[in-house]
């Protein structure tokens, strides 16, 4: 997410001379700080100078900042003003609200405001379970989050934050079709976002933690799972684990490894890290490893950290010990949620036969693909640019469409494992292979696939509160 890494478009406006070769020695000097022209607009013409707006393509920051440093050393040439294209998406924000229905005439008002809707309100007052036909608390989700742990940014405030949870809220409604809010929260106390939450909880279906710090993220969403009856989920957690899983599924099967012979070391132990030895426990990996900053969390030593005394407990059956090197040899799977670089190449020559390598650090993963590549079975990161990308985009929207869809009450193990397993299944036993252990988050068929088994695993595990037919999707029960 860091933006220095993201390729954008800058429109610049110039006023420039009119006389011959002069756009040549503009477009030379653009191409050598780094640029490409993409299109070229003549604004207003007149005898001696132009203006025009010239779109230029630049892959960083640093090859903006020198293309606008070489047009600004041509003589006779000024720029008017420079816009960046991700700045003019976000302008007024990238999100809104807008009715249903048209409201035209007194009787349009009527039926959706007073006095019409007072019949509507009683009856929601009366059964609060109509709440779920009436309002929009069937399809709605807030996106909850104090800005405290912005992927690639770090703790940037939640109005920092708010760009990216109107991103998220996007694309719940482009591939979900779910209607999202950002709720950024001004908070970084865990009593006061939980309560915040448990108040505005009664018109969504759905609770999305995104971007809260660790550990405090995991008692903030304990705490709502106990408090609310509707699904709350820490993407930053879940979201992740899932995925993992999912490309896990599929990278074991092209090894012709099962998932009961798999060892695997897990670097960072944060949300993510803790989530995912978690999920993969709970699918039958043998055993997990976790490392972090100090080395292998194990059972000699004591831990401050609460959720590292449970991995220390329930991780690790030999007790390893060591660097993240050492407790890798023999290791058949490395994933990584920690820190760019610190995997090595001869860290992977170490470990088993067919090594599986998950390097999630994003921007720049644990270790680079082209530098893993002579080692490695199978590899993954968190990248667009390179095959494999474990992107949580795969999970979220089709898990809360399936919880909203079955009006559970919570998200359970379940469901999480069921989506896991749905997201691998995409991919054929004539499609898998090494580059291709995990579908493209563009794959329409992801988020239905999931949502089916999810409603399945809801009503398995007794949380539904609507049940559909999973072979047609039809209702064949009223909601309770």
């Amino acid at each position: 997410m860091a933006s220095q890494t993201i390729g954008y478009a800058l429109i610049i406006r110039l006023e420039m001379p009119t006389h011959p070769g002069a756009f040549g020695l503009l477009a030379s000097a653009i191409g050598d700080a780094g640029g490409v022209i993409g299109a070229v607009d003549m604004r207003s013409a007149g005898k001696t100078t132009v203006t025009r707006d010239v779109t230029v393509t630049v892959a960083s920051d640093a090859v903006a900042n020198a293309v606008r440093g070489a047009i600004e050393r041509l003589d006779g040439v000024h720029i008017v003003s420079v816009s960046d294209s991700t700045f003019l998406a976000h302008i007024g924000g990238k999100i809104r609200v807008e009715g249903k229905l048209p409201v035209k005439t007194r009787a349009d008002l009527s039926t959706v405001y007073t006095p019409g809707v007072a019949r509507v309100s009683l009856a929601v007052a009366a059964d609060p379970r109509k709440a779920y036909q009436l309002t929009i608390k069937r399809n709605t989700v807030a996106v909850v989050t104090d800005g405290t742990a912005v992927l690639g940014l770090g703790d940037i405030g939640p109005l920092g934050a708010a760009p990216v949870m109107e991103g998220k809220c996007m694309l719940f409604k482009q591939f979900a079709d779910i209607d999202a809010w950002p709720i950024c929260l001004d908070t970084k106390d865990v009593d006061e976002i939980v309560e915040t939450v448990v108040r505005i909880a009664p018109i969504f279906g759905g609770i999305n933690l995104e971007d809260i710090s660790a550990p405090r993220c995991f008692e903030i969403e304990r705490r709502l799972q106990e408090r609310l009856e509707i699904p709350v989920m820490h993407d930053d957690q879940h979201g992740t684990a899932v995925v993992i899983l999912a490309a896990l599924i599929n990278a074991a099967l092209v090894v012709g490894k099962t998932m009961d012979q798999l060892t695997v070391v897990v670097a960072g132990s944060g949300a993510a890290g803790t989530a995912t030895m978690k999920m993969l426990l709970a699918a039958g990996v043998r055993d997990v490893i976790p490392v972090d900053r100090a080395g292998a969390i194990n059972r000699t030593d004591r831990y401050e950290n609460s959720h590292w005394t449970w991995l220390a407990e329930n991780t690790n059956r030999q007790n390893r010990r060591g660097s993240l090197g050492e407790v890798l040899k023999g290791a058949d799977v490395f994933i990584g949620v920690s820190a760019p670089g610190i995997l090595r190449a001869e860290d992977i020559a170490g470990m088993a036969r067919d090594p599986i390598v998950f390097a999630m650090a994003n921007p720049t993963p644990e270790i680079m693909p082209d530098v893993a590549a002579p080692y490695v079975a199978v590899m993954a990161t968190g990248r667009s640019d390179f095959p494999n990308q474990v992107n949580n985009l795969l999970a979220f929207p089709g898990i809360f469409r399936g919880a909203l869809d079955s009006r559970a009450s919570r998200i359970t193990d379940g469901m999480k494992l069921a989506a896991a397993k749905a997201i691998a299944a995409i991919i054929t036993d004539k499609e898998r292979g090494a580059e291709y252990v995990i579908p493209s988050v563009f794959d329409t068929r992801v988020v239905e696939a999931v949502a089916r088994a999810v409603v399945a695993a809801a009503v398995e595990d007794g949380v539904a509160r609507r049940q559909l037919m999973i072979a047609e999707g039809e209702d064949v029960t009223a909601p309770v």
